[in-house]
């Protein structure tokens, strides 16, 4: 198992600056009086294809050699990786094919097509996602591109948190959304080095809360087919990913999809920016554990954007 380094991040970020943007920061004086703490909001929903991991997946793609590319890339993804890799797979030229689940949101899989993505659906849960993975991949030979277990993603997401701490001047903590671990693990890997005072948090669903418990048991437990809101955070934790979060995350809080739901109207109203429920994560537990974010300066990852405007999460509540 390969571990990416801090050197890897750096040039991934050199590799990928051409195809994505340095997203803006955003606070709500609002939002700070709520909580006791002043928080800054790193906006990767404002990034083309509406979410972070357009970071991990230009990475990968354009570290490929000729031979490999032209084979194009392969992937297993709720929505956002599938979109981002489609994404950077059209810059480059080469095919992307991705299998995703049938309940994936319609938002994503038309995303995923728009930017030329080939999608095979599957039934929700991991090990139908995995089958239909291993049939896609013989029959194309794409290079397997995993969401979050890839050294290359990793790196990639790595450079977000390399851009929050430049654009803060220094935070005393970042709490991200955890699913499978590529973003809390990329932040993990350059806040260690770049600025190894700085706590990194990550902020689960109750209903999905596999990494809370592998936290606190020491190794990884992986749930089949959870169900939540907060559809980009259904995946387990993998090797790499593990690595990561046991070594370094402070703490893992969860927060209720009804909470998830509260925290995303605030951010909509308060921030007026569209963000899917799996970014509402962070902000959720941090209302819910205010004393421990109380007088801090508190990085948010707002990781994605992406979501089906004809089926918010508080219509049907």
């Amino acid at each position: 198992m390969y571990i990416p380094t801090y050197e890897d991040m750096l040039a991934a970020h050199e590799r990928i600056q051409p195809h994505i943007r340095r997203t803006p920061v955003r606070t709500s004086a609002y939002l700070n009086e709520l909580t006791g703490a002043e928080l800054f909001f790193k906006c990767e929903n404002f990034q083309e294809p509406g979410a972070f991991k357009v970071r991990g997946a230009s990475n990968a793609v354009f570290g490929l050699d000729e031979a490999q590319a032209a084979k194009g890339v392969a992937t297993h993804s709720s929505g956002n990786h599938a979109s981002c890799l489609s994404y950077a797979a059209m810059l480059r030229g080469i095919p992307c094919n991705v299998v995703m689940p049938r309940t994936a949101p319609q938002a994503k899989k038309d995303t995923v097509r728009r930017y030329g993505g080939r999608i095979t659906e599957c039934e929700p849960s991991t090990s139908s996602r995995e089958e239909s993975f291993a049939k896609v991949q013989a029959e194309t030979g794409g290079d397997f591109v995993h969401p979050y277990n890839d050294h290359r993603v990793i790196a990639g997401q790595g450079t977000c948190a390399k851009e929050f701490v430049e654009q803060t001047d220094g935070l005393d903590m970042v709490v991200a959304p955890i699913g499978g671990g590529g973003m809390i693990s990329g932040t993990c890997l350059t806040l260690s080095t770049l600025a190894p005072e700085t706590q990194v948090i990550a902020a689960e669903p109750e209903q999905a809360d596999d990494a809370y418990r592998s936290f606190k048991a020491g190794y990884i437990i992986a749930d089949d087919a959870p169900k939540t809101i907060a559809d980009g955070l259904l995946v387990p934790l993998k090797e790499l990913t593990w690595h990561f979060v046991s070594n370094h995350v402070s703490a893992i809080y969860t927060a209720s999809d009804a909470e998830i739901i509260d925290a995303m109207k605030l951010i909509w109203k308060h921030l007026r920016i569209v963000m899917e429920p799996s970014s509402a994560v962070p902000l959720a537990t941090i209302l819910k554990n205010k004393d421990a974010f109380a007088g801090k300066r508190v990085g948010l990852i707002v990781t994605g954007g992406n979501v089906d405007l004809d089926k918010l999460p508080w219509m049907n509540s």
